[in-house]
């Protein structure tokens, strides 16, 4: 589904929890009958984390990666009464409001790189666009890569941005992102400049402006900014920047995969 476009459902129903890190996912129903990967704004990370899986995700599906579709999911203020467990009832409290949703990949394993050989392109590919999101949760031990269908989807692009929690230094072009050398992928990464221009073609200023446009105004805070208008258009910066700069961290991920071969 192109970024423009961005359905909205209601939760019907809790399913099960996803007990991954802090930020307690949830599997749950929806009112179009779908399960959905259910991302709380409640939850640790709060709605910062929901920004950085909406811009991750629609990015990565703008670059032409198989990516669970994404949706506003509303939960309702009562949803929560019916729930048994505390920790889960305060959750959905904290959570009332618009939330994220990824579809559920039913019957999808966890990627295996061991396993599963994927080539230099493709990885060079993934690569590239984690080190423009400053992604540093794609490891091998925990690569958020499905095995669907035969193929390789993206997952989980919420520890995507972490610039964002504190806002230090995200003007410049230039800013490092070390991490990049624990990437799963980083050894068969050996294509990047070649995959550069093409990602910069299609991440034109106008698609990051389309993309960035969907976050809820009720996800955007003031606070280090002076208004909501500014908060989001300091993620249309820095996106922008750091496309315009890429050399910089294509030149950082090929000297880490150096390091490793």
């Amino acid at each position: 589904m192109p970024a423009s476009v961005l359905r909205t459902v209601d939760v019907t129903r809790y399913v099960t929890p996803l007990r991954e890190g802090g930020s307690l996912p949830a599997i749950v129903e929806a009112s179009d009958q779908f399960l959905y990967v259910l991302k709380f704004r409640g939850a640790g990370q709060g709605r910062k984390a929901l920004i950085a899986e909406l811009l991750g995700g629609e990015i990565a599906r703008a670059l032409g990666f198989k990516v669970p579709e994404i949706v506003f999911a509303n939960l309702d203020v009562a949803f929560g009464r019916i729930e048994g467990d505390e920790e889960i009832q305060d959750l959905l409290k904290a959570s009332v409001g618009l939330n994220l949703g990824l579809h559920y990949l039913s019957g999808a394993i966890t990627f295996d790189p061991v396993a599963t050989k994927i080539d230099s392109l493709l990885a060079s590919m993934i690569v590239w666009m984690d080190a423009l999101l400053m992604n540093m949760d794609r490891t091998a031990r925990n690569t958020n890569m499905l095995w669907w269908h035969k193929e390789l989807w993206l997952i989980d692009h919420g520890a995507s941005l972490y610039f964002h929690h504190a806002w230090n230094d995200w003007q410049n072009p230039e800013k490092p992102f070390p991490k990049v050398k624990d990437h799963v992928l980083l050894p068969q990464a050996n294509a990047l400049r070649e995959v550069d221009q093409l990602f910069r073609n299609i991440l034109t200023p106008e698609k990051i402006e389309s993309i960035v446009a969907l976050v809820p105004d009720e996800w955007l805070s003031d606070e280090p900014f002076q208004s909501g208008v500014e908060h989001r258009d300091a993620y249309v910066q820095f996106l922008k920047n750091r496309i315009a700069h890429s050399e910089f961290f294509i030149n950082e991920a090929s000297h880490a995969r150096e390091s490793l071969i």
